[in-house]
């Protein structure tokens, strides 16, 4: 199976704030970017279409794939729980020191680990390789992406940021 991770197009959100499973607005650029991923994937023709319900993939997908893609909650960014919407540098939580030390298994204030993402998106994925597809396009985030990358290479969480995340509408193609 042939399998294209499609993240989102840039995002209008000033740098440096936390944004996970806040649904945001795209960038004045979509345009133009949503053209190059189209460019991108012209002639590709999927068996299956999932994106995450977040506004900023599911646009994507729909605007390329009118009413083709499957929304799929396991797909959604990791959920920075009470500190989206915060500039990292302005989060007052006492917790977010702790939880920078052990990010993948401290839970963030009301929100989740990345065990808890790399769970969610392992069911998802276990059971998207069960499926007899030949070709799959998920437009998803780069938490997400990096996970599914972290779970194809044998990358342990601790050490999945070392994995590159994608650029904004960069699409990576995995065979499973």
């Amino acid at each position: 199976m042939e399998i294209y991770l499609i993240r989102h197009t840039a995002v209008a959100v000033d740098q440096g704030v936390c944004y996970g499973q806040k649904d945001v607005d795209l960038a004045e650029t979509y345009p133009e970017e949503l053209n190059t991923v189209k460019k991108n994937l012209d002639g590709v023709e999927f068996d299956k279409i999932y994106a995450s319900p977040l506004s900023r993939a599911k646009k994507l997908a729909n605007d390329i794939y009118p009413e083709e893609a499957e929304e799929d909650k396991r797909l959604m960014e990791l959920h920075f729980g009470d500190w989206e919407g915060k500039v990292w540098d302005e989060i007052k939580d006492p917790f977010l020191e702790k939880w920078m030390e052990d990010f993948v298994n401290l839970k963030c204030s009301n929100g989740e680990s990345f065990v808890m993402l790399r769970d969610r998106v392992l069911e998802f994925w276990n059971e998207l390789k069960s499926k007899d597809y030949k070709k799959v396009a998920i437009f998803t985030h780069g938490g997400v992406i990096r996970t599914i990358q972290a779970i194809e290479k044998n990358v342990k969480l601790e050490d999945s940021f070392n994995i590159p995340t994608p650029a904004f509408g960069e699409i990576s193609i995995l065979s499973v």
